[in-house]
């Protein structure tokens, strides 16, 4: 597959090196040029360039970007973007971990309002980049488990087949309209991770227990 990545920070190194050393062609488009090439060159990319050189190439383009630059930077590539699975993981997570879509549309939406062409899907959202550099991410022998949102099946598709790519298992998580409950996720695990330094994955009970406790002499699934 041809994968634009826009931006050249630790996402784009981490997912783009992930997806070069599955045998996808990467491009990675950065305002920045220099820095886009040395990436490119660091990661074995079959090339770099502009923010729009990388939207034309890709059949699915990563948006690696902050959340504050996206819509804007999707509005100018409208026309670039139109019929490409756009990928958005960023986080609009600001100071005191608050979520800074409260009350609005997600951060998604609103690059799918910017480029109403493009086919988006939320994804690769709730994890730090170095989460991505393993290889392959997993965790007391259970794959790490990504959420995906997006309302075009074949969209969706294409993104599954990109995280099963790096190891992952994808987990339908509904249409777009539910990418600002993954985003609100990210914001809370954020928020118990780094601001109190607690275990977030303690919060979620196992899922056999996802409806209550177990009845005495139940059978309950392995």
């Amino acid at each position: 597959m041809r994968i634009g990545i826009i931006g050249a920070g630790g996402m784009a190194d981490a997912l783009g090196t992930q997806w070069v050393r599955a045998g996808h062609e990467v491009l990675i488009g950065g305002r920045d040029e220099g820095r886009a090439a040395a990436l490119a060159a660091r990661m074995g990319a079959a090339g770099h360039g502009t923010p729009r050189a990388a939207a034309e190439f890709g059949d699915a383009v990563l948006f690696a970007v902050p959340y504050e630059a996206g819509a804007g930077l999707a509005g100018g590539l409208e026309v670039a973007l139109r019929g490409r699975v756009l990928i958005d993981c960023s986080n609009p997570v600001g100071p005191g971990f608050a979520l800074l879509t409260e009350g609005g549309p997600s951060a998604a939406r609103r690059l799918a309002e910017a480029a109403p062409g493009a086919r988006v899907v939320k994804a690769f959202n709730l994890c730090h980049e170095d989460v991505w550099r393993m290889d392959p991410p997993v965790f007391d022998g259970r794959p790490l488990a990504v959420p995906v949102c997006g309302d075009e099946e074949g969209a969706l598709d294409v993104v599954r087949e990109l995280v099963k790519d790096i190891g992952c298992a994808p987990f339908a998580a509904g249409g777009l309209e539910r990418a600002g409950l993954v985003e609100a996720t990210a914001a809370l695990l954020i928020g118990l991770w780094v601001g109190e330094e607690v275990d977030a994955q303690a919060i979620a009970p196992p899922l056999a227990y996802a409806a209550g406790a177990p009845q005495a002499g139940a059978v309950t699934s392995p």
